[in-house]
C-alpha cells in the first residue's frame, strides 16, 4: 500500500485547520524531462526543506521532489510541539547509549530548538512560534516520576523543569485527568505548516529548484544517481531520501527500521471565554499516556486537540469521533463543542523512538523516524544532511551510530503486531495500570 496515496487527494493539503488559516504558496511545476544538480532531496517536508536551504545557501544547486505540495505531510499537520532534547528523555538515553553521549544528544536536541527559533526569526515566518510545553501526569506515581525527571535535569543538565502539583496543574489546565506535571518553558509550539512553507520559500529564494506533483518511483545508485519521476529524471551527485513514514518502496534497509502509522487531530469551534476551561496559558501540553494526547489553543482560542487509536494504514472513517472520544474523557465539560475540522496524517516510528540517520551508499543520505519528536529533529536532520554532503559529518554520525534495529516480522507483519501491542498498552492507559 502506497501511504502517499491511500488516505488524501492527490496534490491537495488535507483539511485541517493550520490550511484553512495559512496563506498557500503559489503551485510549483512538476518535474518535466532530464534535469542535472549536485544534489537531489526527495520529500518536501521539514527534513527535506531544511537540507534544501541549507545546502542552497552553501552555493550547491539543489533540485527538491514533492509527491504532493510541500508540507503535505506530517510536517504540515502535526501537532506543533517544538519540544526539548530527544524523543526519549535523558535519563532514558542515559541507559542507552551511557552518560556522556546521552549529554551530546541533549545539546544536540537544544542546538534543534535553537535551529528552528533562528530559522523563524531569520527568515520571517509568521507561524505562531510561542513559548511552553506542559508533560501531564495522569497518576500520582506518574507525577512523582516527572517530579523526579525535573530535579535530575536541574541537577545533572542545569535545565530548569517547573514541577506543579495537583493544584498548580489544575490552575493551568482544569482537567479532573491530571494529577500534576511539569512545565517546560524553553519548549515551544507553532503552525508546523505555517513553518514548513516558510521553510520552501526560503529554499526557493536561496535557488532551490522544487518540483510539487513530483512522484519518485526509481533510484538508480551510481557515481551520479538518478531518480525518475512519471515525467521526468534528475540525475544528481547526491541523493538525499527526507520521505520518513512516505517512503514507501524506495529503500527497504530504511522500511525495515521505521514504521509509518497515523495520528489524528481535531479542532473546536472557538471557545471565547470558555477557552480558560481548557488552558489558563497559551502553552502546549502533552501527556503520559502511551496513546498520547496533546493540546494547545490556536491563536483565535480553538482546542486542537491530538490523540486517538486507529491501528492499520487507513484513516477512520470517522475522524471526529474518533478523537472526540479521548478529548472528551480529558476535558467531559466540552461535551457539546462544534468539531469544525478533523484530519490525520502519517509519520513514521523506530523500534528505539530515535530518528534513523543512515549512509544507503557513498552518496545516498537518509534521515527520517522522529516518532513524534520531529518539529525540531527533522529541521534539524536536514541541517545535518546538507552538512554531511558538504563532508561534515559529525552530528549525522552521532545519530547514525545510534542502534536502530528493524521491527520484528518485517514489513509485511510488523504493522499486526504493532497493533497487538498498541491495543495492549491503551488497555493499561484506561485501566490507570
Amino acid at each position: 500500500m502506497d501511504l502517499l496515496f491511500s488516505n488524501d487527494r492527490r496534490g491537495e493539503y488535507p483539511q485541517s485547520w493550520y490550511a484553512s488559516v495559512t496563506p498557500p504558496l503559489e503551485p510549483f511545476a512538476a518535474l518535466k524531462g532530464r534535469v542535472r544538480a549536485d544534489v537531489c532531496v526527495v520529500g518536501g517536508g521539514f527534513t527535506g526543506l531544511s537540507a534544501a536551504l541549507h545546502l542552497a545557501e552553501a552555493g550547491l544547486d539543489v533540485v527538491l521532489l514533492e509527491a504532493h505540495r510541500v508540507g503535505f505531510g506530517a510536517s504540515g499537520r502535526n501537532g506543533g510541539q517544538l519540544g526539548s532534547g530527544q524523543r526519549q528523555d535523558q535519563v532514558t538515553l542515559e541507559g542507552m547509549v551511557g552518560p556522556d553521549k546521552a549529554r551530546v544528544l541533549w545539546n544536540l536536541g537544544e542546538d534543534a530548538k535553537a535551529l528552528v527559533k533562528d530559522l523563524v526569526a531569520r527568515h520571517g515566518i509568521a507561524c505562531d512560534l510561542r513559548p511552553g510545553i506542559a508533560w501531564a501526569g495522569s497518576s500520582a506515581k506518574s507525577v512523582r516520576e516527572l517530579h523526579d525527571y525535573a530535579a535530575h535535569m536541574d541537577r545533572v543538565y542545569g535545565y530548569p523543569l517547573e514541577a506543579l502539583d495537583a493544584s498548580g496543574f489544575a490552575r493551568l489546565c482544569p482537567s479532573p485527568a491530571y494529577k500534576g506535571g511539569v512545565m517546560d518553558r524553553g519548549a515551544a509550539h507553532l503552525n508546523p505548516l505555517a513553518l514548513a512553507l516558510g521553510l520552501a520559500r526560503a529554499a526557493t529564494g536561496a535557488g532551490t529548484r522544487i518540483h510539487e506533483r513530483s512522484h519518485v518511483h526509481d533510484i538508480r545508485p551510481g557515481k551520479t544517481v538518478k531518480v525518475r519521476t512519471d515525467a521526468g529524471e534528475v540525475e544528481a551527485d547526491h541523493l538525499i531520501l527526507g520521505c520518513n513514514g512516505y517512503l514507501g518502496g524506495l529503500d527497504r534497509s530504511v522500511a525495515a527500521r521505521v514504521m509509518p502509522i497515523n495520528n489524528f487531530v481535531v479542532a473546536t469551534e472557538p471557545l471565547g471565554d470558555r477557552a480558560a476551561e481548557v488552558l489558563a496559558e497559551e502553552v502546549a501540553v502533552a501527556d503520559d499516556r502511551f496513546v498520547i494526547n496533546y493540546f494547545r489553543l490556536s491563536p483565535d482560542g480553538r482546542l486542537l486537540f491530538g490523540g486517538g487509536e486507529s491501528y492499520g494504514y487507513r484513516f477512520p472513517s470517522d475522524i471526529r469521533a474518533t478523537v472526540r472520544k479521548p478529548m472528551l474523557e480529558i476535558f467531559p465539560h466540552l461535551k457539546w463543542v462544534e468539531l469544525t475540522h478533523a484530519w490525520g496524517g502519517t509519520l513514521a516510528i523506530t523500534m528505539k523512538r530515535m530518528p534513523h540517520l543512515a549512509r544507503l551508499g557513498p552518496n545516498m543520505l537518509s534521515a527520517s523516524g522522529y516518532s513524534g519528536h520531529g518539529v525540531g529533529n527533522a529541521v534539524q536532520a536536514g541541517k545535518l544532511l546538507a552538512e554531511a554532503v558538504r563532508g561534515q559529518s559529525a552530528g549525522f554520525d552521532t545519530f547514525a551510530a545510534l542502534p536502530c534495529p528493524p521491527f520484528p516480522g518485517g514489513t509485511a507483519f510488523r504493522s499486526p503486531l504493532l497493533t497487538l501491542a498498541m491495543t495492549w498498552f491503551a488497555m493499561r492507559d484506561r485501566l490507570g495500570i
